[in-house]
Formats: structure tokens, C-alpha cells, sequence
């Protein structure tokens, strides 16, 4: 059986937004991020911001030590 493909203008939406964004910075993803990062500083919105990096596990699930 042949699956006929949706067309979801949402989806559509976001793939255009992605290609906006894109070639606003000439597909630079480093400047991408610089400026989502300035964005999302300048909305005065809660940012999660950990207080320590994430340590590696082990296998069996316990952190290891200390590097």
C-alpha cells in the first residue's frame, strides 16, 4: 500500500522559520546560537542554569569519581 504524505502547515512553518534563521546568518550555526543565547537573556524569562557540570556515570549507573 502507498502511504499518501501530509502536508502540516505547522511543520511547514517551522522548516521556514529554520530557513529564515539560516540564512540570516549564512548558515553560521555559531552566530545561530550567539544570538538565540542574546535573545533568551533580553526575554527577562527563567533560564535553568546548573549549578555544577554533569559528572560522568558509570555503566552501572553510579558517578564516578571526582576527574
Amino acid at each position: 500500500m502507498i502511504q499518501q504524505l501530509m502536508i502540516d502547515p505547522i511543520i511547514d512553518e517551522i522548516h521556514q522559520t529554520r530557513r529564515e534563521i539560516s540564512n540570516k546568518f549564512h548558515g553560521d550555526f555559531a552566530a545561530m546560537l550567539d544570538d538565540a543565547r542574546k535573545r533568551q537573556e533580553a526575554s527577562g524569562r527563567p533560564m535553568w542554569k546548573p549549578n555544577s557540570p554533569n559528572k560522568p556515570v558509570q555503566r552501572n549507573g553510579v558517578p564516578s569519581a571526582d576527574l
